[in-house]
């Protein structure tokens, strides 16, 4: 189900892909850190640019998940909103003066 509001958190979302660590907060898992920093920068870039949502994917249209292969390992992406303390969920999240982006990038093997 798609929310009215969905065309405006699918832009802050993908900005907070292509702005990684600028329009929201990046959080790599410990399996992502292990890669050599080629991988990583390599998997980083590939998150960035990711383009291929479905409905599948994106039930939603929010642009908030994405799945991809990097050296025969699948890696996953994955942005989350907080509020301005990170305790809890925003109450808005197409409002970015009360909602923190979490963008995390993980291998499928951690999730």
């Amino acid at each position: 189900m798609t929310t009215d509001k969905a065309p405006e958190i699918a832009a802050l979302n993908d900005l907070c892909r292509k702005a990684m660590g600028i329009a929201g907060r990046v959080f790599q898992t410990s399996g992502i850190s292990a890669l050599p920093p080629k991988d990583q920068s390599a998997i980083r870039e590939k998150v960035e640019t990711f383009d291929a949502f479905t409905p599948d994917n994106d039930p939603h249209g929010e642009r908030d998940f994405g799945a991809f292969e990097h050296n025969g390992e699948r890696v996953f992406w994955k942005i989350d909103y907080y509020d301005g303390t990170l305790t809890r969920g925003s109450e808005d999240p197409s409002d970015p003066k009360q909602t923190v982006r979490v963008l995390t990038i993980m291998l499928a093997s951690e999730y």
